[in-house]
Parts: structure tokens; C-alpha cells; sequence
């Protein structure tokens, strides 16, 4: 039994209002020794002040204690099996409060993703299984009230209007994952993303597979958002003409939420596919509220010019498709630098025609699209003499989860900008960084994400500064215009940036420098044998469960 009461308490008008606990409450429901409480009150002077001090028992107003406790993270060694990073002291205190148990949640998801989804989706696709769970997922966190309420009626309109036979779409699956979903709510906010995300991450993949959609690595858009974050603080208009699933949106939302904690900006963008649209405005609504409503676009704006305004956004990134070829396009108003014959080069300048003056753009690209000759150079000379190429981002292979193929990050400017006028382009060669995530897939750490973040960031402030950016040795270089016109206007990081003490750019290599070069190939090709294995081994799963 607990000691702790609900006396109205003068002024209480939060969460717990009139709820009163004592010391032993608040260890026990934040998850700590008794004398970490009276340590915390010694140390700290801010602690909440008892509202009958001096009384055999004294108690504390359970807002003021949440309060408090919601400011302290649970340190890694410290948190419970199923506490997502960032849990804090608050979330355990709440939850218990409300007679919850952080990490509930989550560790139903995990169930319902992962062991127990064969059995519940019968013969269902696996994507289409997990679209539907990460829908009752996203509605139990957006309305804990009658949110589920909700998605049962959607889905059983879903149900009707696709005439599903009970071998295909199990009738016990909407009952078995509403009713359990709905007996466990989330301790915490971060408790809640974790969930959402955990069944994302595996839809996406699953999606992909049928589909053969890339969607971007977490690492690679905290690179993009982070940086254009730092460079473009208090951008009002953000634009994602190609969202997939929102990942880029929602990772520059965190971006900003982190370096300012000012209001965020107005969001906005296109997603190719209604199913990818209706998860990218979940995405958003579950990690920053509200309800974003995103338009539907084209494989690449040439075929159907959108809507979106030209020089209307201050903030735009975007992964684009890429390596389709566009044949017998009338040229849109926008190819001002050339004829666009794949993709790529179309979204380049589509993307260029939509900054503000002073807007600032990231694009992934695939690394071919730096050096390749043709209609390309032709694209890409346009693009820098005009000074909209700021600085190319080298990444390393492997952070896909289908494709080993090796990406770039262009960060685009308006021509007329002010930085615009001296035209220099920074090199960023990252195709070291990173570890492997799983046998087949590499991720770039936090300290790889906030170097690549900060050579950028770092560069471009000197430049609006008018200092010059001496670079990292091995990681990144500026080059004016002309050197890159004499290199047939190559932006490959790799033509620029050497490794410390490998010789010089135009110069020929050493034995050290050869050495060094077969051992990364030699890396490389091991990565591919084992990238091939594990194909093959998909592959005859897939042709296993055919009796094949």
C-alpha cells in the first residue's frame, strides 16, 4: 500500500493535481534507492520545497516532483530493459502514478513485430501487417482516448472495401492488437516515438522489398537536417518535394528542436504514393504533433511540372530517385543549365528553381552523378559556374538497407546569393567513416554525423564571415571555380581530398598511397561477397517458401 495521499494541495493545476507523495514515493516510482532522494535535495536547490515542513512525514506536491524528475535523463546503466534512450526520472514517476509501466508499450510492439507476426498476420503480406499495426500504433499514441476506437472502423471499412476473405485478412488480428494496444500506455514521449519507429523501420523494409523504394538512412538525414539547421536558422518555409516517408521532415524538425527550441517552422512537401503519404503524415504527427497534410507528386517534376512556387522556400532537402532516364521531355522552364536526360539532373535544377535568395538546399545523390561525362558534365558545369554547388558530401557504401551503392549530399544555394558571388565549392570526403550496423548494412555514428555536420557548418560560417576555411587534412577542402573547371567540373570529394601524407591531389601516388588504396578495395570487395552472399540466401528463402 502506498503512503502517498490526494489532499487538495493550494495552486496544484497539473498533471497530478491535489496528488501528494513523500520522499519513500518518490524513489519508489522513479526507480532509485531512498537516500538518492535526500542527495538529490542536498544537491540541488531548485529540488521542490515539502508542503508541511517539519511534519513526522513530509509530503510534496506530485506535479512539482514531475517536473522536476522530467528535467533528469536515466543514465544508460541505469535504465530498465524495454527504457528507450532518453527516459527520464519524470517518465518512471508518471507511469507509476497512472498505474503504467514504462517501456510497456514498446515491448508490445516488439512482440507484435517480431515473434508473434507470423502468427497473428496468417497469409497477410508482411508489409500490409505491419501498415496496419503501425496505424493502430500511431493511433493509440495521438488519441490514447478513442483513438483505437477509430482505427477499428478503419479498418474494418478497409476490410469490406477490398472484400478480404478471412484466409487473407484474420478477423482475430484487429481484436488481439487493438485490445492489448489499448490496455498499454506509454510512459513516456520517447517511449512513444521508440514504438512508432521500431515498427517503421521494419515496414519500411518490408515495403522496400516489394517496391524497391529507398528510403533515407537515419544517419544520412541527420546529416542533411543538421547542417541545414545550423545554416539557415529561423527558416520559416520547408520543403520536401519528394517525402517518401517523411523521414527527412521529421529529422529536421528534431534538428531544429535541438539547437534552438524556438517554433518550428511551417513544413510542408509531395509524396509519390498515397500509402507512403498516409505514413509520412503519421510520422510527423506522432514526433511533432499537429497534422501536416502532404500533395502527392511524380516520379520527377519534368514529366508533370508541380505547384510549388519558384524561389518560394528557405529550407529544401529531398532524396530524389534516381537513374531513370527521361526520353523525349519537352524541356521545362526551370532547365536553365542543361538538358536533363536522367532524373537526377532534373531534381538538381527543379530543386535550384524553389530557393529563396538566401534559401539553402541538401539533395542526396548517387556518387556517379559527381563525375559522370555526357549530358551530366553538361548539367553539372552549368550548376557550378553559376556558384549553386556549395559543398559535396562523400558518404560511404552500405548504408542502404537493398544497395550497396555509394551516395553524395549536395548542398545547393540560389545563384544570387551573396556566397554565391566568390563561388568556392566545399569537399567533404566521408567514405571512411562509419561501422557496420549488420552483416550487409554500415551506419555512421553520432560522432561521424557531427563531423560531417560540423566541416560544413564550420566552413560556411567562415565564409559568411569572410575568413578563410583552411579545412581538415584528409576530410575536407575548399576549391575555388577554376581548379574544378580543370578537372572537367568533377565534384567527386575523392578528386580533391587525399589522405594526410598520400601525396598531393595532382600528383602521382606513392607505394604507401597504392597500399593503401588496394586494402580499401580489398575491403570493399569482401563487403560486396558478403552483400552477394546474403542475397543469395534471401533469395532462396523467398523461392524456399514456394516449394521451389
Amino acid at each position: 500500500m502506498t503512503d502517498f495521499d490526494t489532499r487538495p494541495a493550494a495552486g496544484a493545476d497539473g498533471a497530478f493535481p491535489g496528488v501528494l507523495v513523500s520522499r519513500p514515493d518518490i524513489a519508489r516510482l522513479a526507480g532509485v534507492k531512498r537516500p538518492a532522494v535526500t542527495n538529490w535535495e542536498r544537491r540541488h536547490a531548485n529540488f521542490p520545497t515539502a508542503v508541511n515542513p517539519g511534519a513526522d512525514i513530509e509530503r510534496f506536491r506530485a506535479d512539482d516532483v514531475l517536473a522536476w524528475l522530467s528535467e533528469r535523463a536515466v543514465p544508460a546503466n541505469a535504465r530498465r530493459p524495454g527504457e528507450a534512450a532518453g527516459t527520464t526520472y519524470g517518465d518512471r514517476f508518471r507511469a507509476g502514478l497512472s498505474g503504467g509501466a514504462v517501456g510497456g508499450l514498446l515491448r508490445a510492439v516488439e512482440r507484435f513485430a517480431g515473434p508473434e507476426a507470423d502468427r497473428l498476420r496468417g497469409s497477410m503480406p508482411l508489409d500490409r501487417y505491419l501498415y496496419w499495426l503501425l496505424y493502430l500504433v500511431m493511433n493509440q499514441i495521438v488519441e490514447p482516448d478513442d483513438g483505437l476506437a477509430n482505427a477499428v472502423d478503419t479498418f474494418r471499412e478497409s476490410d469490406r472495401e477490398h472484400d478480404l476473405p478471412e484466409d487473407v485478412f484474420p478477423r482475430h488480428l484487429l481484436a488481439e492488437l487493438a485490445d492489448t494496444l489499448g490496455r498499454t500506455p506509454a510512459g513516456s514521449a520517447q517511449e512513444s516515438r521508440a514504438a512508432f519507429d521500431h515498427v517503421l523501420v521494419l515496414w519500411r523494409a518490408a515495403y522496400a522489398r516489394e517496391g524497391g523504394a529507398f528510403f533515407t538512412p537515419p544517419s544520412v538525414s541527420r546529416v542533411m537536417a543538421g547542417a541545414l539547421a545550423a545554416v539557415r536558422p529561423g527558416a520559416v518555409r520547408v520543403h520536401d518535394p519528394y517525402g517518401r516517408t517523411g523521414e527527412l521532415l521529421v529529422a529536421y524538425l528534431d534538428a531544429v528542436a535541438a539547437q534552438c527550441g524556438s517554433a518550428l517552422p511551417q513544413v510542408r512537401g509531395r509524396v509519390p504514393e498515397r500509402l507512403e503519404r498516409q505514413v509520412a503524415e503519421w510520422n510527423l504527427r506522432v514526433h511533432h504533433g499537429g497534422s501536416v497534410r502532404l500533395g502527392e507528386g511524380r516520379l520527377t517534376p519534368a514529366l508533370a511540372p508541380f505547384a510549388d512556387p519558384p524561389g518560394a522556400f528557405d529550407v529544401l532537402l529531398t532524396n530524389p530517385p534516381f537513374g531513370r532516364r527521361l526520353e523525349d521531355v519537352a524541356p521545362p522552364s526551370y532547365w536553365t543549365y542543361g538538358a536533363a536526360r536522367r532524373t537526377e539532373f532534373d531534381w538538381l535544377q527543379y530543386v535550384v528553381s524553389l530557393l529563396a535568395p538566401e534559401g539553402r538546399a541538401a539533395v542526396l545523390l548517387p556518387a556517379g552523378a559527381s563525375f559522370n561525362a555526357g549530358a551530366a558534365e553538361t548539367v553539372r558545369a552549368g550548376l557550378v559556374e553559376a556558384g549553386a554547388v556549395e559543398c559535396v558530401i562523400a558518404l560511404p557504401a552500405g548504408l542502404f538497407t537493398l544497395t550497396a551503392v555509394k551516395t553524395q549530399i549536395w548542398f545547393l544555394r540560389p545563384p544570387g546569393s551573396t556566397t554565391a558571388a566568390d563561388p568556392k565549392v566545399l569537399f567533404v570526403a566521408g567514405e571512411h567513416l562509419g561501422h557496420r550496423l549488420t552483416r550487409t548494412q554500415w551506419t555512421l555514428s553520432d560522432d561521424d554525423v557531427a563531423r560531417l555536420v560540423g566541416e560544413y557548418v564550420s566552413w560556411h560560417r567562415a565564409r559568411s564571415a569572410g575568413r578563410c576555411f583552411p579545412g581538415t587534412p584528409g576530410l575536407s577542402r575548399a576549391v575555388p571555380v577554376p581548379g574544378i573547371v580543370e578537372h572537367r567540373h568533377s565534384l567527386d570529394p575523392a578528386r580533391y581530398v587525399r589522405p594526410p601524407g598520400h601525396g598531393s591531389a595532382a600528383g602521382a601516388p606513392g607505394p604507401d598511397e597504392t597500399r593503401d588504396v588496394l586494402a580499401r578495395l580489398s575491403h570493399e570487395i569482401a563487403s560486396l561477397h558478403a552483400r552477394a552472399e546474403a542475397a543469395d540466401a534471401e533469395a532462396a528463402g523467398w523461392l524456399g517458401r514456394y516449394g521451389l
